[in-house]
């Protein structure tokens, strides 16, 4: 893997009272909550790293706004869907702000039309190991600063691409900072208290976002019955009407509570459980690996979960993985579509997932999950993997180095931008 270029620690004593507040712009795309949990922990870092007040506005990211809503955002404005009526949005909110600098993850048009309009970007992507040549086309790749998160493998389709960019930078791990974890978990002991994530669960090619939920959400809750937990925390952004279905239906004895957290109130749920089941996404895998905690990798949503799932199960020496059942979806023919982009892999994905729903009613989906996720479980309590060698291998100061790209960025950003 290439190797990630040192970003300058700045670390002042804190913002200077009396000076005038610099303006920066933020922007996640809108799949699933990774991007919204990195830019929590960029936020947070940023308030603490700068040597000036800070004053944010936010851009589009309508689906992780709640995850951010413990941070002081003045104002979020959505964007239209035309490129050159989201150019004369952006130019103006950046010319009424007067915006110094912008972060922005893994949301390659926004980031392209913030540089378009000349505000200095500092691009952040966690999945560098998922881009082709097919892919070049969505990638800000004249981004200012490019943050590619650090991975543990990097195909060699992936290389040339990242060799092409001119502001390239690897950062460790985008992560929120976690807060004292429970005592030391150990082989054997009881698991009574459990956090299943589902995250932000929509995406913009996904026709019906409640399809993955109704098959997995059936056979995980049955399944954690079955291994005598509880206590269950259920979060992701299921609506009222689906949620309450899924409590009702919760088999004896288990107690569920649901609903949406914001990041730091997630934190605080996975350092108190003592196991998560999460829809593998690569921000909670890594913040969960850094609190320790026993993780079972659920089915995958989308192409870059099979990667995290994978890799994750490497990592910390244990198959905890519930994968589909092979008559659902073979995940190695959704990665052989990705050389002719992602799409074309997301398409065989939520066709699949969509199919399974169809006829989630006859039980035989559900029952297979169900085996695969209590087989999984029983290897957080009876084997001993390393919880947090993922995270360990590709360190946690992501969101330092990040912050300090942005305030690099405002630096060299004239104050009349």
């Amino acid at each position: 893997m290439s190797r990630m270029r040192p970003v300058p620690d700045l670390r002042p004593p804190g913002p200077v009272p009396g000076r005038e507040p610099v303006t920066v712009a933020l922007s996640g795309v809108d799949f699933g909550w990774g991007s919204s949990g990195k830019l929590s922990a960029v936020l947070s870092a940023l308030s603490e790293r700068s040597p000036v007040p800070l004053r944010f506005v936010g851009l589009d990211s309508g689906l992780g706004r709640p995850v951010l809503a413990e941070h002081p955002v003045e104002h979020w404005y959505d964007l239209p869907d035309s490129a050159p009526d989201v150019h004369a949005t952006v130019d103006e909110v950046v010319r009424f702000h007067r915006v110094r600098a912008a972060v922005v993850v893994l949301d390659g048009r926004v980031a392209k039309t913030l540089e378009a309009v000349g505000v200095p970007t500092v691009f952040v992507d966690s999945l560098p190991f998922l881009w082709t040549d097919g892919d070049r086309p969505a990638l800000p790749l004249d981004a200012t600063v490019y943050c590619a998160q650090r991975c543990l493998e990097l195909p060699p389709e992936c290389e040339g691409v990242l060799a092409s960019i001119p502001g390239l930078r690897w950062v460790e791990a985008v992560i929120g900072t976690p807060p004292a974890p429970r005592a030391e978990r150990r082989a054997g002991r009881p698991c009574r208290k459990v956090v299943v994530s589902l995250g932000g669960l929509r995406a913009p090619l996904l026709a019906d976002w409640t399809n993955y939920p109704r098959v997995v959400l059936p056979a995980v809750l049955e399944a954690l019955a079955t291994h005598g937990v509880r206590e269950v925390r259920l979060a992701g952004n299921l609506p009222a009407g689906l949620l309450a279905e899924f409590i009702e239906r919760a088999p004896a004895p288990l107690r569920v509570t649901a609903g949406l957290l914001p990041h730091r109130a997630f934190l605080a749920e996975l350092a108190d459980c003592d196991a998560l089941l999460a829809s593998p996404g690569l921000t909670t895998l890594l913040e969960a690996g850094s609190l320790g905690v026993p993780t079972v990798c659920l089915p995958p949503q989308n192409l870059s979960q099979i990667f995290n799932a994978r890799a994750h199960s490497r990592a910390v020496g244990a198959d905890v993985r519930a994968a589909w059942p092979e008559d659902v979806l073979r995940e190695d023919e959704a990665l052989a579509l990705r050389s002719k982009g992602e799409k074309h892999a997301l398409d065989l994905i939520y066709t699949a997932i969509g199919k399974a729903a169809a006829r989630a009613d006859d039980g035989h989906v559900v029952a297979a999950l169900s085996n695969r996720i209590l087989a999984a479980l029983r290897q957080t309590t009876e084997t001993t993997p390393d919880w947090g060698a993922l995270t360990a291998a590709v360190g946690t100061g992501g969101a330092a180095q990040v912050a300090d790209a942005v305030l690099a960025a405002v630096r060299q950003s004239p104050p009349d931008t």
